[in-house]
């Protein structure tokens, strides 16, 4: 889905040319001189050279000028694909089984092939994989309101358990019964570290990180977790607690932490996004939604950002207003605010 990382001049349309930026389709379109074309600017047809492009704000100036719509790329369709991956996005959430790619993409208005294509150029992932997702989501959420898993896994829209338990440990990081269970059976690790902005709370699972936050102590840990063997982390914790402290004097290095997280399809894809996001810069909670595929969800994005268990190492600092203020941050505004100014250091 299109985001807000508006471009203004010249310089920044021609560098989102040159890395084929999709997120800053439908805001300009790159006329080719040369061959009397114009394109998007994420078209994958090869690069023109600097001094035969112009940039025309819609593709109607273009066309005005004397230029046709490229034939690959088909620039004037953005707002159509849009249009099409949200009324996929609209079914896949209100089935109770995951629809069949050929049912998506004759809703959407495109063959399976070509809508298969947009779907994971919009989403970041397959039709497919955002259904399982967003069941699996529910399946989070049933077993949070149901009496039983039982119970759980048939309001969740699974037909048979064992769909339901092979899904569940790459969504949970745990079997059902033991995350319903307040995790018993389950071994988190965790250790705090001095920073210069406070306390920093580690913890982990055998799978990887499941929290980092500002906190003095495991009281939260013990909250959400109140079944779990929640244990301090010895001596080999120590490596992984550093790896995440580090984060702390410098927010913008790259991620390859092992982590243990959940989160419905949403709260995922907006992490995903948040992950996307150049250091130093920031996106704003209605592009997030966008991009997430829920346009006009600002706020729900928000809370996303508010539900981020591992808030360094998925950078939801990065996460703004549309008016341009930092908006909100679940360690203060502060914290955030010289987040965002080491990364642009």
């Amino acid at each position: 889905m299109r985001n807000d990382r508006i471009v203004k001049t010249d310089d920044q349309r021609w560098a989102a040319v040159l890395r084929r930026d999709r997120g800053v389709d439908g805001q300009f379109v790159t006329g080719v001189l040369s061959t009397g074309i114009y394109c998007r600017p994420s078209c994958a047809a090869r690069h023109p050279r600097r001094d035969n492009v112009r940039f025309f704000a819609t593709g109607a100036e273009a066309r005005d000028f004397g230029l046709r719509s490229c034939r690959r790329c088909h620039p004037d369709d953005v707002a159509a694909d849009e249009a099409g991956v949200a009324r996929a996005i609209a079914l896949i959430e209100t089935s109770e089984e995951p629809p069949a790619l050929a049912d998506l993409a004759a809703i959407a208005g495109y063959s399976p092939y070509h809508f298969h294509r947009l779907f994971r150029r919009a989403t970041g992932v397959t039709p497919a994989a955002y259904a399982r997702a967003h069941r699996a989501g529910r399946a989070e959420r049933a077993l949070r309101e149901s009496d039983t898993v039982t119970d759980a896994l048939y309001d969740a829209g699974y037909t048979a358990p064992a769909r339901f338990y092979a899904d569940a440990p790459d969504r949970l990081g745990m079997t059902p019964t033991r995350w319903r269970d307040g995790g018993r059976g389950e071994t988190i690790h965790w250790s705090v570290a001095d920073t210069d902005l406070g306390s920093l709370l580690v913890a982990a699972t055998a799978r990887g990180i499941c929290r980092v936050a500002f906190e003095p102590d495991d009281s939260r840990l013990l909250a959400d977790f109140p079944n779990a063997q929640i244990e301090p982390g010895g001596t080999s914790f120590r490596k992984l607690l550093d790896s995440a402290v580090a984060f702390v004097a410098e927010p913008g290095r790259a991620m390859t932490l092992p982590l243990d997280i959940r989160g419905t399809a949403f709260q995922q894809a907006v992490w995903r996004e948040l992950s996307r996001v150049p250091p130093g810069e920031t996106l704003s909670y209605a592009a997030l939604a966008a991009l997430a595929g829920k346009p006009g969800a600002a706020r729900a994005a928000g809370s996303a950002c508010g539900a981020n268990p591992v808030a360094l190492l998925i950078p939801c600092h990065r996460a703004q207003r549309g008016d341009g203020s930092l908006g909100g941050y679940a360690w203060g505004l502060p914290i955030k605010q010289e987040l965002l100014e080491r990364e642009k250091r």
